[in-house]
């Protein structure tokens, strides 16, 4: 299956699919305290089976088209991940997320694997749209909306119940034409450097 490369440290995003369901079990317990702080399936997915499930049901939405799981491993251990929680073509509208382990934590993994997600669903699959919904209190992932030059659109007061507590989310997103801009602009200062 497809492995590619996130940078010189080694790190690689690759499917993660049911037959990970082991190693992503361990990752999660690894990093759960961390990672259920704002990602509430990490609660859920306590043994073997929740693990497989959870990892079955995304490679069901990849066979429906609705949306996929993607891993990065770095020195060949899960870390973490990206997703496209929400991805309608028709529409060309999609959500993408993601996960970490503390270990894995400060080094860039999630901004650039969101990069290759955003550019695939752009690129190759014609979307309009690529959203990020974060809780306002998970200041990293709101981090990594600005670091991918998404537009803070708005904030959903009190909408989703985490841990006893209403949590405010905040809806981020970027536009095909923005990110081909953005692409271009880079682009441009590479070849000046």
């Amino acid at each position: 299956m497809y492995a590619i490369s996130l940078g010189d440290d080694g790190a690689r995003l690759r499917p993660l699919e049911p037959w990970h369901a082991e190693e992503f079990l361990a990752h999660l317990d690894r990093g759960r305290d961390f990672i259920t702080q704002h990602i509430p399936f990490g609660s859920k997915v306590t043994d073997l089976d929740s693990a497989r499930g959870l990892l079955q049901s995304y490679a069901d939405k990849r066979a429906a088209d609705t949306g996929s799981l993607h891993g990065v491993w770095l020195d060949g251990k899960l870390t973490g991940g990206v997703l496209f929680r929400v991805f309608d073509a028709a529409t060309g509208v999609c959500e993408i997320g993601c996960w970490l382990e503390p270990a894995a934590t400060g080094r860039g993994l999630v901004t650039r694997a969101s990069r290759v997600l955003i550019d695939w669903a752009f690129g190759e699959r014609g979307m309009h749209r690529v959203e990020w919904h974060a809780a306002s209190g998970n200041t990293a992932s709101i981090n990594v909306a600005r670091r991918l030059g998404m537009t803070r659109e708005g904030v959903l007061r009190e909408t989703f119940p985490w841990r006893g507590v209403r949590q405010d989310y905040e809806i981020w997103a970027v536009l095909a034409p923005e990110w081909a801009g953005a692409c271009a602009r880079d682009a441009h200062s590479d070849t000046r450097a």
